[in-house]
């Protein structure tokens, strides 16, 4: 998740149960970070292990799915409202009332639409247009109708209630929020080997199913991390003790993350020392011109010519996009405003419901032999599995060979002054050990298989389970 954590330290295979605090220490977001993150383990494994991977309780379940077949307008989908449980992740579908306004119009009318239910184009982290093709529905029947969901961090960048206005603009803002991400999306029923002819069964669809997502869970990019001293480590003045191995003037949480998918002759990848977190609110687009909301709070968390940047909002963080990455070309502080090596793709950054924002990366382009070249912004993995890769100060990553990426991929490492090298995984020996990503880490149930626009061309196949507690007479 991008955000300013010091590190995260939840680790499932310690199997602590609680933090516990102690007189007069130091308190760090790592700490609270990981009770969080143990309470919800621990509720999310119950939850599995009593529904099992998805269900929803039997008097309120939610993401009932009606097809509504368009004329001269895009084909649509009813979500209706209640709760369903994904692998123990709690999704609720019910759509907040509107609300009365004070004062009414005598001409305001209602349009009919029931503002109960949620459609596939107005759900609320879906963000689908019906101008592109990608996003429409199949043509062809049958297809699937299924939920995605995941997790990321939301800060008062996207969020401006988060912030504390008490505290005054000067101030930085406080904790993020980790958000649940729900989306209905269809899934060809070519593309999980079922046709029409097929006359397949509510059984045969849920095991296609399975298949298809196992095809889609699994890791296939691994990484290890490392810190090695800089082979011109002595002409380079430094507070840090002349051996050190990481030559960083101050503790970082350094973020690989793949940038574009694919396999290494088309993978890429950028980096952060902060995470990812250096974000800046847009106030408005004109070409190449941005204009920022508010600039960064000191030297460290700002903005300067020559960095990669990108362009995002809450449509293309809940979307999973890659946009290519943009060069910082010049810098206006007293205007606010920063001209980039080219304007934004259309369709992001121009729209301020959707709090857009320039993400701020610290790759600069490698310009040593066997470095990486930049492509779209990006570092090209062409040639450079099984390598280890300088990213700044010693710290230096891999990737096993033979890997396939998955946009969003990542990876975090913490670098200590004190030590003088990163906290990664080792073996007895002392060797680096390749990891999984940290993230993104997404969860899929089936919803309904969709045969075709005729009356109960939809079928149903969502869980459901009952309460356990019963009276006590019943037991007697």
């Amino acid at each position: 998740m991008h955000a300013d954590f010091s590190r995260v330290t939840f680790r499932p295979g310690k199997h602590y149960s609680a933090v516990l605090a102690q007189q007069g220490r130091v308190q760090l977001d790592a700490d609270a970070n990981e009770q969080t993150a143990i309470a919800l383990h621990r509720e999310r494994t119950a939850v599995t292990d009593l529904v099992g991977r998805h269900g929803g309780p039997a008097a309120a379940p939610g993401f009932l799915i009606g097809y509504k077949p368009g004329d001269r307008v895009p084909d649509d989908l009813t979500i209706g409202g209640g709760r369903y449980y994904v692998d123990g992740i709690l999704l609720d579908a019910t759509r907040p009332a509107p609300g009365v306004p004070a004062e009414t119009d005598d001409g305001d009318q209602d349009d009919g639409e029931d503002a109960t239910v949620w459609g596939y184009w107005t759900q609320p982290d879906g963000y689908r247009d019906p101008e592109r093709a990608t996003d429409r529905l199949p043509d062809k029947f049958p297809y699937l109708v299924c939920l995605k969901v995941w997790e990321r961090a939301v800060t008062a960048v996207e969020d401006p209630e988060i912030r504390e206005v008490a505290l005054g603009a000067a101030m930085p803002d406080t904790a993020a929020r980790r958000k649940v991400v729900w989306q209905v999306l269809p899934v060809p029923g070519a593309e999980l080997g079922l046709t029409a002819r097929s006359k397949a069964t509510p059984a045969d669809v849920r095991e296609a199913f399975d298949r298809w997502v196992a095809g889609r869970g699994a890791p296939a990019a691994w990484l290890a991390a490392r810190a090695e001293r800089p082979s011109r480590a002595d002409e380079e003045p430094c507070p840090t003790h002349p051996e050190a191995r990481y030559r960083g003037p101050e503790n970082q949480l350094y973020r690989v993350e793949v940038h574009r998918g694919g396999t290494a002759d088309r993978a890429t990848f950028k980096w952060s020392r902060e995470n990812g977190s250096v974000t800046l609110p847009v106030a408005s687009l004109d070409g190449a011109w941005v204009t920022l909301a508010t600039l960064g709070s000191d030297d460290k968390l700002d903005i300067d010519a020559g960095d990669w940047v990108e362009v995002a909002d809450a449509a293309h963080e809940s979307r999973d996009e890659r946009a290519p990455l943009l060069r910082v070309e010049e810098v206006d502080l007293p205007g606010r405003r920063v001209r980039l090596s080219a304007e934004p793709a259309p369709g992001t950054g121009r729209r301020a419901d959707r709090h857009p924002f320039l993400r701020r990366w610290d790759h600069r382009g490698s310009t040593g032999r066997g470095a990486p070249r930049l492509v779209e912004g990006a570092l090209a993995l062409k040639d450079r599995e099984g390598t280890w890769i300088d990213l700044e100060d010693g710290v230096q990553v891999l990737f096993r060979a033979g890997g396939a990426y998955r946009p969003g991929d990542h990876w975090i490492v913490p670098a200590r002054t004190a030590t003088g090298s990163v906290e990664w995984p080792r073996d007895t020996a002392r060797r680096p050990l390749l990891q999984p990503p940290a993230g993104i880490e997404t969860h899929y149930a089936p919803l309904a298989w969709v045969r075709g626009k005729a009356a109960g061309g939809v079928t149903d196949l969502r869980q459901v389970f009952a309460p356990l507690a019963v009276p006590v007479e019943s037991t007697t």
